[in-house]
């Protein structure tokens, strides 16, 4: 585990070379299995994500998933009280790592209306701090990715004039400090984000896909794909990569799903 004193500084070196960075910028289901089999790309595994609680390690690892992504991200004020999921915790990820389980990060305050990526450029600069301080709280080394969640359906336009500018930003501060953008979207947002070469990790949703699967997403988040494990109800995500962005605390950053 990686020594207190040295991680408490490196997050505070990070904050602030991030901050500079902004402102120089401006249980594997039949249907999962068989949606990946249709876009002919083999299902490695699954990880879970979820948000209301947290599973314990052992029920985890018993259900026969690779680990989970989860959040760098705090509630938002007034659902402290159901949303206990939030933010992952070192102690979480450390009981991951002691029942061989891997985990990563990804970033999503608000989607809707309220959208993270709705300010572009001046959203990045509100929310890159805490991703990258709750990603180092929990343990996350440098190296690897945190999935920015595009968790809309967003025009063309949209993409262009906010959420382009947005993860551009996010982007250039994430690299400052030694992490990697990935990004969280639906089909044709994975295919914007390629042709502008922002990033090479993608964590797909079904919303917007019409159906499909991008071939270069390395995890798949199943539309209405849910279970409960240790009493907390969880996505299911199908994994197509043997690097889909996962870490243990303080550890190697690329780590293979089958304990290489």
């Amino acid at each position: 585990m990686m020594d207190k004193k040295l991680h408490s500084q490196l997050s505070r070196r990070s904050l602030l070379r991030a901050g500079a960075t902004i402102a120089a910028a401006g249980a594997v289901g039949a249907t999962g299995i068989a949606r990946a089999e249709e876009a002919g790309r083999p299902v490695l595994g699954t990880v879970l994500d979820y948000a209301t609680g947290v599973p314990s390690a052992a029920a985890v690892k018993q259900a026969g998933h690779l680990g989970a992504v989860r959040y760098v991200t705090r509630p938002l004020p007034g659902n402290e009280s159901w949303v206990l999921g939030k933010p992952v915790k070192l102690k979480e990820t450390a009981d991951f790592a002691a029942h061989g389980l891997k985990v990563a990060s990804v970033y999503e305050s608000n989607a809707g209306e309220k959208a993270d990526w709705a300010q572009g450029m001046a959203g990045a600069a509100k929310h890159v701090p805490q991703a990258v301080e709750l990603h180092l709280a929990a343990g996350g080394p440098t190296g690897r990715p945190i999935y920015v969640g595009i968790d809309d359906n967003p025009t063309q336009e949209q993409y262009t004039s906010q959420i382009r500018p947005y993860l551009t930003t996010f982007g250039k501060a994430l690299e400052a400090v030694g992490l990697q953008l990935g990004v969280y979207a639906n089909y044709p947002t994975i295919e914007w984000v390629l042709a502008d070469g922002l990033c090479e990790f993608f964590w797909q949703h079904d919303w917007g896909s019409g159906g499909r699967i991008h071939p270069k997403a390395q995890i798949h988040q199943v539309g209405g794909w849910q279970t409960t494990v240790d009493g907390v109800t969880v996505d299911i995500n199908n994994v197509y990569a043997e690097d889909w962005g996962q870490w243990t605390p303080g550890g190697d950053i690329v780590s293979g799903l089958l304990g290489k």
